[in-house]
């Protein structure tokens, strides 16, 4: 499991991106822009509703056949909730579109913080 700190101030979705490109750079563009919307949803989730800490984490597994996103946040009891936002009522479609894009998502709640994650499974293997 490879992981990226996120700073405190604001969402770094630029660097995210193009750290995660590098580590899934064997991907088609195609899956790979699924991840990338995915993980760039649930790391913007945890700026908009969460407090820090935060961090983002990618992972292979199952010989490369399933990619799991998973994002920390310091907000254990803000759990997500697809087409509900506490930013206001033209907002809340993040979850929902994290619903239709991934295999399949949760939350892990560990006390102090929790994971919100994704995981993305493939037909065919894809090295890292």
């Amino acid at each position: 499991m490879t992981s990226h700190g996120l700073p405190d101030v604001s969402p770094p979705l630029v660097q995210i991106r193009r750290w995660l490109r590098a580590k899934l750079v064997s991907f088609p563009d195609d899956l790979l822009g699924d991840i990338l919307l995915v993980c760039t949803e649930l790391v913007s989730n945890a700026y908009d509703h969460a407090r820090g800490p935060r961090d983002v984490r990618v992972e292979l597994e199952a010989g490369g056949r399933v990619v799991r996103v998973e994002v920390d946040d310091g907000s254990p009891q803000a759990l997500p909730a697809p087409g509900r936002s506490s930013a206001g009522a033209f907002r809340g479609r993040g979850l929902t579109l994290v619903e239709c894009i991934a295999s399949r998502w949760g939350v892990l709640n560990r006390g102090d913080r929790k994971t919100v994650w994704a995981e993305f499974s493939f037909d065919s293997p894809h090295p890292a």
